[in-house]
């Protein structure tokens, strides 16, 4: 449907206007319209093609979608996709924004995105010293926000990591720290292949050969690029905590498993020495001087008991029981 399709001028909102009057306006002089979409019907697309005059392979790109994040230039105009990322339930959420761009127009097109952006035509309309400067600031505006909105997400991330951290060393159970961190590093990846596209989509927009659309806000996209490495380095620095926390919970857990295996052993031999001595009286040979001594079963009793609390107390100061 369509969100909203407004004409502004000189920096100001003129007036809402209908799609079939778009054509009208984008040809005044130091005017352009913003037009917003969400999740919009072939038939609409259709429209916004012919009156901005997109290019059909952009076009076919935002129609199918699930697009990775680029940034493409084609002739006067530029075609942007960016992704976002929210978080339901302890689950990312993945939706995607594709920004048509061209000299009097912005047309973004929004799909499975929950959360749309009129916070930030709100705050381009109370700045019309900047929005005069056109469509290119409105894409910073849409692009900066996509941006900072995952700055939240990677909160919840780190959260979440400190929280397994937590269970691990509290002997909760390894298998399940493992499945969450595994989890969580997935999580990451969604991130990253969120992210690192746009991180290099971006460096064309300031420095160097930069499309003429963008010519006079680079400094504006070199802030966005700046956000975007900040994002990539948390990311690629939480994926190494991760691993790390996989190697930790997988040593504790072969810690476990050795205390285990020393106690396991340590009653072993409480029960081995009072076996050997049972087992060497147990073996009827007419010849033991034991055999007939009348202390005999009650010192034999007595040695054992000595032998496993000397063993016992050895084993106590070694920590193996």
């Amino acid at each position: 449907m369509i969100v909203n399709c407004v004409a502004y001028q000189a920096g100001k909102k003129i007036t809402d206007i209908k799609p079939e009057e778009i054509s009208d306006y984008v040809s005044r002089e130091d005017c352009f319209v913003w037009v917003a979409l969400a999740e919009p019907s072939p038939a609409e697309l259709a429209l916004m093609q012919h009156e901005f005059g997109l290019h059909p392979l952009a076009v076919e790109d935002s129609h199918h979608g699930h697009q990775r994040p680029k940034i493409e230039e084609y002739e006067d105009s530029l075609f942007v996709v960016l992704q976002t990322v929210e978080i339901e339930a302890d689950e990312l959420h993945l939706g995607e924004v594709d920004i048509f761009i061209g000299t009097n127009y912005i047309l973004s097109v929004r799909s499975r995105a929950k959360r749309g952006f009129a916070d930030v035509r709100a705050r381009c309309e109370r700045e019309p010293h900047l929005l005069k400067q056109g469509a290119s600031f409105v894409l910073y505006a849409l692009m900066d926000a996509v941006v900072d909105r995952y700055f939240p997400v990677l909160d919840e991330l780190e959260q979440e990591l400190e929280t397994i951290e937590e269970r691990m060393f509290a002997n909760a159970s390894g298998r399940a720290n493992v499945e969450a961190l595994y989890d969580l590093k997935q999580k990451l990846m969604v991130m990253k292949h969120a992210v690192a596209p746009l991180l290099e989509g971006t460096s064309k927009l300031h420095g160097g050969r930069v499309p003429a659309l963008c010519a006079d806000t680079q400094e504006y996209f070199r802030d966005v690029h700046d956000h975007l490495t900040r994002i990539n380095q948390s990311i690629d620095a939480q994926r190494d905590l991760v691993i790390t926390a996989i190697s930790v919970n997988l040593s504790l857990i072969t810690i476990g498993e050795n205390e285990v295996t020393k106690r396991l052993a340590g009653y072993a031999a409480l029960v081995a020495v009072p076996t050997m001595i049972a087992g060497i009286y147990g073996m009827n040979f007419q010849h033991m001087p034991e055999l007939g001594w009348i202390y005999g079963y009650p010192f034999a009793l007595a040695v054992m008991v000595v032998l496993d609390s000397y063993l016992f107390y050895r084993f106590r100061r070694a920590k193996w029981i």
